[in-house]
């Protein structure tokens, strides 16, 4: 590691082999705290580059513990985390949401390290049991439409390293493999950036995969469709720049989005816009969200049609429902 260190502090790249090594030998332990720190802190002070991320996510899906969900062609809604925001479980939310909508959803997610609140603490406050049991995950998904994958069950790299980034408490490269890394390669995937070379990076990393993407990012640094500003979205047969108001949305602002101090304070907001109680600023960035992930999966419908369709899982109540469902199966 020491060699390795001394390379990327006078500015050199890692190629993909190597940096498959790297994390596998991170993974199996054979680098102390100290040494993982600086290797992380060399990323927080330039870009990953193509081959360095590709490598990374080699090493975390050949160490995976593998599960068979493909034939629920299903999707997975993420961001990266990172964008300092603190919002609250936006994308946890919108899953839901497709689930309520008659999509199946499996969702790959860890404890906060750089929020309050990330997915698992969300789950858990629901009283949900994280399981790598593939005949649960399946009934789940049978039962509610919506599966859920707790990270450190499935990426023993992703457990090495998690009291190291807890305490870090900075977005690291390990924010940017999460969402490349579903252990069960959903079909489709919405994945939100909080910079425009992210942005970059994630597309054309996806245009080379088989996986149906949309990457978004809202250019005032949100990694998710916040309708605080502007935000940019990538298909693989476009790009595009919207505004809230081509989507009929009005713009909200910071603090509407706020996710609070502690994860109970998040999973309060989470459940209000589930229960159709929330502020409308939430419950639109929900929807906003939603609506993109439904086009991933249907190319060929209208934003204006697939807003519609997740107000209409919202409205009707079948977004709580697949909550409810969700919770009495895995709980």
């Amino acid at each position: 590691m020491k060699n390795i260190l001394y390379r990327l502090f006078e500015h050199q790249y890692l190629g993909r082999t190597e940096a498959q090594q790297v994390l596998a030998h991170i993974a199996e332990g054979k680098y102390n705290n100290e040494q993982v720190s600086a290797l992380i802190t060399v990323f927080l002070m330039r870009s990953i580059s193509v081959e360095e991320l590709s490598g990374f996510r080699d090493a975390l899906l050949d160490m995976r513990v593998p599960i068979n969900l493909a034939d629920y062609e299903a999707i997975d809604i993420v961001g990266t985390g990172g964008d300092g925001k603190n919002t609250f479980n936006i994308s946890t939310a919108a899953c839901f949401v497709l689930a309520g909508a008659g999509y199946n959803v499996v969702k790959h997610g860890n404890y906060g390290a750089t929020s309050v609140s990330g997915a698992s603490n969300v789950m858990e406050q629901h009283g949900v049991k994280f399981t790598k049991d593939e005949s649960i995950l399946r009934k789940s998904l049978d039962t509610c439409r919506i599966a859920y994958l707790h990270a450190p069950f499935f990426s023993p790299a992703m457990k090495a390293v998690a009291p190291i980034r807890k305490n870090l408490g900075v977005r690291t490269f390990f924010n940017l493999l999460g969402p490349l890394v579903n252990p069960s390669m959903p079909a489709y995937q919405l994945l939100g950036v909080y910079n425009l070379p992210l942005f970059r990076l994630y597309s054309y990393t996806y245009q080379v995969s088989s996986t149906r993407f949309g990457v978004v990012h809202s250019v005032d640094g949100y990694d998710e469709i916040s309708l605080t500003s502007e935000f940019k979205v990538a298909m693989p047969d476009k790009e595009k720049v919207y505004t809230p108001e081509m989507l009929g949305l009005p713009r909200c602002k910071d603090e509407d989005l706020y996710g609070g101090d502690s994860p109970q304070a998040a999973s309060a907001i989470f459940d209000a816009v589930l229960n159709n109680t929330s502020t409308q600023a939430q419950r639109n960035c929900v929807l906003a969200n939603s609506a993109f992930a439904i086009q991933v999966i249907c190319p060929h419908k209208s934003i204006a049609d697939c807003l519609a369709e997740a107000r209409e899982a919202l409205d009707s109540g079948k977004a709580l429902a697949a909550l409810k469902k969700f919770v009495e199966v895995n709980g």
